[in-house]
């Protein structure tokens, strides 16, 4: 069962992580309420005004964990403001609170008047601040702890409080609605910035590809854009010397054959180098990105002697996993290997804080890609979770036939 669990919790991205925590505290706000203002009104008050009293707490809270986790997804977009529940837990508020003064008056007990009181501040200062998760805005929020103060002053002089009790107890409602209020607006605001930084991270990805599809697209027209313009030029030119009977119309049509072939190979170039995956390169790249994001990530191995075909390949590997990590993982580690053992290059990439949904070994189309890349140069790759919370890339390339420098690749920390 706590495995289950733990899976449960793992698979959660970072902002779900954080959403749960937030629901559950304000749910464990109604724990709150019932321990430390239902419980102690047993040993204030008789039996019977306990009981009601007891009660009413328990349906306030109850009402207020049901609020605030509609408040929660009408922030998160989910469903539209809970005016008609907001609405409802106020009078249920105010209702409660009345009650709890009118028993007070006419119940029994040891310390009825303690119990009363404690039951008529609390709900309404939890009411307060459960209410704000509906209102968002600052004044408006502080406008609605105030009313809810001004409303505790109000009702309690007429039901017996001295004016200078009746002030005092309006004070306790403004502090603790006010702080409950405070306390339900920052856990909003922090839910809300985690998601936008996440948003953010896939906004730097999306931009990182298109800003890589733009390179792409200035090079095919640096190479292609000159060209054409001479072969057009070219083939204007043989066709009007064509129409004279001129022999050197052949030779403007060979000139634009040896330009159409020229600008074949250009393309080539270019596609084969937005193709290829420097390994040094990449390794340094994937140092500096995950450091920046703030993971621990260690690189040892050299890429000294390795062939190219063989360098491009893992290259990509090292790209696709640097991605896996920032994108679907919660990792806070991450260590990248490169080792020469019994005739071939191995590469380990592992991570902690694994996410299965996200690096999953099985199916994914990044990992597929991966695979056809290095079945090009006979390798084999290998991905799967690795302990508790451990998610492991070991691509393996075989180096017999192909000419390297050396046969062993030193394990140097980057």
């Amino acid at each position: 069962m706590s495995g289950a669990a733990g899976g449960w919790w793992r698979e959660k991205t970072t902002p779900a992580k954080v959403e749960t925590y937030t629901r559950w505290s304000f749910h464990f706000f109604a724990v709150i309420e019932v321990a430390a203002i239902g419980l102690p009104v047993f040993a204030q008050a008789g039996p019977g005004v306990a009981g009601w009293l007891m009660a009413m707490v328990v349906v306030h809270a109850l009402l207020c964990a049901v609020t605030a986790s509609r408040a929660l997804d009408w922030t998160l977009g989910r469903r539209g403001q809970p005016v008609r529940l907001l609405w409802a837990l106020a009078t249920a508020t105010y209702v409660f609170a009345v009650a709890a003064l009118v028993l007070r008056r006419h119940g029994s007990g040891p310390d009825l008047d303690a119990a009363g009181g404690s039951v008529f501040t609390g709900v309404l200062a939890f009411g307060a601040g459960i209410m704000a998760l509906g209102v968002h805005n600052r004044k408006r929020v502080l406008s609605l702890v105030a009313g809810f103060a001004c409303g505790a002053g109000a009702v309690a002089f007429p039901l017996g409080y001295p004016a200078v009790a009746a002030l005092f107890t309006a004070f306790v409602v403004f502090l603790g609605g006010a702080f409950l209020a405070f306390t339900s607006i920052f856990s909003l605001w922090l839910l809300n910035a985690v998601y936008e930084l996440d948003e953010a991270r896939e906004t730097r990805a999306r931009l990182a590809v298109a800003e890589e599809r733009l390179r792409f697209g200035r090079d095919l027209h640096d190479v292609l854009g000159r060209n054409l313009a001479v072969i057009a030029l070219k083939s204007e030119l043989a066709v009007q010397l064509a129409r004279r009977e001129r022999p050197e119309a052949v030779e403007q049509m060979i000139e634009v054959q040896r330009i159409a072939q020229e600008s074949q190979r250009e393309v080539r170039d270019v596609v084969r180098g937005y193709r290829d995956a420097d390994l040094g390169t990449e390794l340094a790249g994937a140092q500096g990105v995950l450091t920046a994001a703030g993971f621990s990530c260690e690189v040892t191995g050299d890429t000294t002697g390795l062939p190219a075909e063989v360098q491009s390949a893992l290259g990509w590997v090292v790209r696709e996993a640097t991605t896996n990590v920032l994108r679907h993982g919660d990792a806070g580690r991450c260590a990248v290997g490169l080792r020469v053992r019994e005739g071939c290059v191995v590469l380990t990439v592992e991570n902690d804080g694994v996410v299965v949904r996200g690096n999953d070994g099985g199916g994914g189309s990044g990992l597929a890609g991966l695979r056809e890349r290095l079945a090009v140069v006979d390798g084999t790759l290998e991905a799967g979770p690795v302990g508790t919370d451990g998610f492991r890339v070991v691509a393996s390339v075989p180096l017999s036939g192909r000419t390297t420098a050396d046969t062993s690749v030193s394990g140097v920390t980057s």
